[in-house]
């Protein structure tokens, strides 16, 4: 089938559909996770599914168990049959009548969609991405919650938007104290002096699952690893720079606001941390 849609059970094609009532579509009044297979098996499904579970928690929405999410995924993942698939988790507050409070939403949904993986061109691994330092600001932790993964996304995509105006593959967001906080759509590591520097959580940034794999595999490895302030002269200035995301991986950064960094790329830690996170999806492949 290579697609493949799973809403509240059923099995549907790419042509699965879902009401334009349906306040996910309306209001963004959803959370998702993305999930990648190796070998085909889904890489640290659990881990997605407990940060499911949270960002629904914090916005009173009620989940199906894990076990449902689970036979769900699985059930779409062998309809679609990839050797390897992109998945989506989607839970949404459902339908009803128009208006803003959550008690007008009736039917949750709950939607898996498979589709062929589709990873980065090789070149861009081999010489790195641009990264550009927008000034669209993450948002508050007062706000809607960068910890949150929910279908409101509309801030990332214009910090996306503005980065690609600027000839960039990603955008890095500050917070309104100009430190440095995520990517669009990914988390940032910085290597110094052989020691690696990431955003702390505390800054208001999604707690990225690779990004937490990297973190643990770098400290396995006996490398350096601090989570903390980075402001833009920090990435700007660094010996080598990499993003990480769940479909991307660990990808090194090549340029910073148009300027090429001074070091090699991808240079040996991020080398390393590419090397290492292969093995941990290899690893998953085999279980």
């Amino acid at each position: 089938m290579a697609v493949a849609v799973s809403i509240n059970g059923e099995l549907f094609d790419e042509h699965a559909s879902i009401s334009v009532f349906d306040r996910g579509f309306l209001y963004g009044d959803s959370v998702y996770e993305v999930v990648r297979t190796s070998g085909g098996e889904p890489v640290d499904l659990p881990a997605h599914l407990i940060r499911l579970r949270a960002s629904a928690t914090a916005i009173a929405l009620e989940l199906p168990s894990d076990d449902e999410l689970t036979a769900a995924t699985l059930a779409a993942l062998k309809a679609a049959g990839n050797p390897e698939s992109y998945i989506r988790i989607i839970v949404t507050r459902g339908a009803g009548e128009i208006g803003l409070g959550t008690d007008l939403a009736r039917d949750r949904k709950t939607i898996v969609i498979i589709r062929p993986l589709k990873l980065p061109a090789r070149a861009l691994y081999e010489h790195g991405i641009a990264l550009q330092i927008v000034n669209v600001e993450r948002s508050s932790p007062r706000a809607v919650d960068p910890r949150i993964k929910s279908g409101n996304y509309l801030n990332n995509i214009l910090a996306l938007a503005e980065a690609r105006r600027a000839g960039a593959d990603e955008a890095l967001m500050c917070d309104s104290r100009g430190r440095i906080a995520e990517g669009a759509s990914s988390n940032l590591f910085v290597v110094n002096n052989g020691a690696l520097f990431t955003p702390g959580l505390e800054i208001g940034l999604l707690a990225g699952i690779t990004r937490m794999r990297v973190i643990e595999l770098a400290r396995g490895a006996g490398i350096d690893v601090t989570e903390g302030k980075l402001l833009p002269a920090d990435v700007r200035g660094a010996d080598e720079v990499f993003i990480t995301s769940s479909i991307r991986g660990v990808l090194p950064v090549a340029r910073v606001d148009g300027n090429t960094l001074a070091g090699t790329v991808p240079g040996p830690i991020t080398t390393r941390m590419m090397t290492l996170y292969q093995q941990h999806l290899t690893a998953r492949a085999g279980q």
